[in-house]
């Protein structure tokens, strides 16, 4: 297992995280499974855990906190807020009343006194960063949280946010969490740049690309995954950015047997080369996902892998931009782009 530094926190973490959003309803996964991939984890040399109030509407905590009893402190544990939890209507976004309230709630089913890592799950254009700034710095203060860092933010959001903790003295985000595949690199051109220059560690999400680079799915074969079964509109191969996608998944599939790699050790090795990178997260429901992802732990791709990748998508590209949860609202919204002629 690799290592890297969380940003400038000083705090070392394994180049795999893992992810907690299958524990639960949602993978279908059971306590003492979830309790199974949190020993082969550890035992592998992952330290991180990411979780976050929403998975399975805190089921997912409630699994990792009893997974993790008895070994806190060898555990660097991330969770998130802001996605709605419930159909009340302030119970959601990232206003000091709801991060408060959002925080003990999954204190609570973690069965822990602080996480190391509180993350705004997605930026809520309701609330000023001041607001949430000093709210996330009050909770550090308090020793809550020990660091605080954002979630799939606009690149422009994240500046903007370093600049507000300057302006108001205020504790800052020390970590971004985006979305990062070969298939999905649309962060090379705008959030990874501004990561570099803030100094924020990235733990990158879906680097397997919602399984399309698991090795699973594969020209003429019934795609069957479990996020097919959920989500079909986004593996449905008559669909031109899916078409697409499955082209450049053909080719990576022929890069990786030439290089002797599994598609997720090619996969894995291209999300953690990037120099912004800190750590990719994986999501395994199995022992036996986890194992093929621990394969890639050590995995480093060679310039001439890297370069023929570059030749199957281009840097800075998304091949489902439509997918991507960071787009400026203004780009989805008409009238937000358009001058009031009243």
């Amino acid at each position: 297992m690799q290592y890297r530094t969380l940003g400038r926190t000083g705090v070392q973490v394994s180049s795999l995280a893992l992810g907690a959003m299958n524990f639960g309803s949602i993978g279908r996964t059971t306590q003492d499974e979830a309790t199974a991939l949190v020993d082969a984890a550890l035992e592998a040399g992952i330290n991180v855990i990411d979780t976050a109030d929403m998975y399975g509407a805190g089921e997912s905590e409630e699994m990792v906190g009893k997974a993790i009893a008895g070994r806190r402190d060898d555990i660097v544990l991330a969770t998130k807020a802001t996605m709605p939890m419930g159909d009340e209507r302030n119970h959601r976004g990232s206003s000091r009343r709801w991060l408060v309230t959002a925080l003990e709630d999954s204190l609570r089913r973690l069965g822990v006194d602080h996480v190391d890592l509180y993350q705004v799950h997605r930026w809520d254009p309701t609330t000023s960063d001041e607001e949430t700034l000093s709210a996330l710095t009050d909770l550090q203060r308090a020793g809550k949280i020990r660091y605080f860092g954002s979630s799939t933010f606009p690149a422009y959001r994240i500046v903007q946010a370093q600049w507000a903790a300057r302006e108001h003295h205020l504790g800052r985000y020390v970590t971004e969490q985006p979305s990062y595949s070969i298939l999905q690199r649309g962060i090379e051109a705008h959030v990874l740049p501004v990561t570099e220059e803030y100094g924020l560690g990235v733990l990158a999400w879906s680097p397997l690309a919602s399984g399309w680079l698991s090795g699973a799915i594969r020209e003429g074969r019934e795609i069957t995954t479990s996020r097919s079964a959920l989500l079909p509109e986004r593996f449905d191969t008559s669909i031109p950015a899916n078409r697409a996608r499955l082209d450049a998944v053909e080719r990576l599939a022929a890069l990786a047997a030439e290089a002797d790699l599994t598609m997720i050790q090619l996969a894995l090795g291209f999300v953690t080369a990037h120099p912004a990178v800190t750590a990719a997260i994986v999501g395994p429901r199995t022992p036996d996902h986890l194992r093929a992802h621990l394969v890639a732990a050590d995995t480093v791709l060679s310039a001439d892998v890297l370069d023929a990748i570059d030749t199957i998508v281009a840097p800075g590209v998304d091949l489902a931009p439509h997918e991507k949860f960071d787009t400026p609202p203004a780009l989805l919204e008409p009238s937000l782009r358009r001058r009031d002629r009243a």
